[in-house]
């Protein structure tokens, strides 16, 4: 399996952040505003790489065209192996790649098509790679020579164009960046001013007091005479006895 650095993996992920955050501009304003012209260099440097593409292309099927694999001095699995291989490189060039060099000419800076032009670069490479290697083990010198010429023009314009998506990535991630901000400033200024009320819930419930019950009222006796006490002991008064009254003498 093959692993693609990370600048490139992450090309597949900008066109939809970059979708999503205009999405967000664009529902906050009242009417769209129209998408920025593509620099001229841009235009012009993009117009110049794909030339070179067709260019290779063109070389490239003609150089093919004139591959004799069945003089090559080897085995029959391995000439039939590089003739479903020249097959294969034949048709991308005749039928994917035009298609997606007209696509790229429509939409100069997008993304997702320049990477599907890269990819497709891509795979021609590693296909066209065993070929150049059985021209040159088995084949003639001059085949050889031919093929091995477009297989490094196909390189270089491989190269360009990872260079061209560097840099329309990092342009891409500052456009995103700006879009953010401006998604942020619209939500402050669409959001009503609202005044926060603070309640404050007591759930926790007081404490009973205990009732106190009244005492009834004590009754109230008549008081006593106290007793007559002395220090050490208790003397309690009785009645004198009466004495006898005299009687007259006679």
């Amino acid at each position: 399996m093959k692993l693609y650095p990370i600048w490139v993996l992450r090309l597949w992920v900008l066109p939809f952040l970059v979708t999503a955050a205009t999405a967000q501009v664009a529902s906050h304003q009242d009417s769209a505003a129209k998408a920025p012209p593509v620099p001229y260099a841009s235009v012009s440097q993009l117009n110049l790489m794909l030339s070179q593409v067709e260019q290779v292309s063109q070389a490239t099927q003609a150089d093919l065209a004139k591959l004799r694999i069945e003089k090559w001095k080897t085995d029959s699995n391995t000439k039939r192996g590089t003739e479903s291989d020249v097959e294969s490189i034949q048709r991308n060039l005749q039928m994917a790649l035009p298609e997606i060099i007209g696509q790229l000419r429509a939409s100069p800076e997008n993304i997702a098509i320049t990477f599907k032009l890269y990819h497709n670069l891509d795979a021609l490479y590693d296909v066209f790679a065993p070929v150049v290697e059985s021209a040159g083990a088995f084949g003639p010198k001059d085949e050889f020579q031919s093929m091995q010429n477009d297989f490094n023009a196909l390189e270089r314009s491989r190269r360009d164009l990872a260079e061209r998506m560097e840099s329309l990535a990092g342009a891409k991630e500052g456009e995103l960046t700006q879009l953010r901000g401006q998604v942020r400033e619209l939500q402050a200024a669409a959001a009503p001013p609202t005044t926060t009320k603070k309640v404050v819930v007591d759930d926790t419930q007081p404490e009973k007091k205990p009732i106190k019950k009244k005492s009834a009222t004590k009754s109230t006796k008549p008081s006593t005479p106290a007793t007559t006490q002395k220090s050490g002991s208790s003397t309690t008064s009785q009645p004198q006895a009466q004495q006898p009254q005299s009687q007259p003498q006679l």
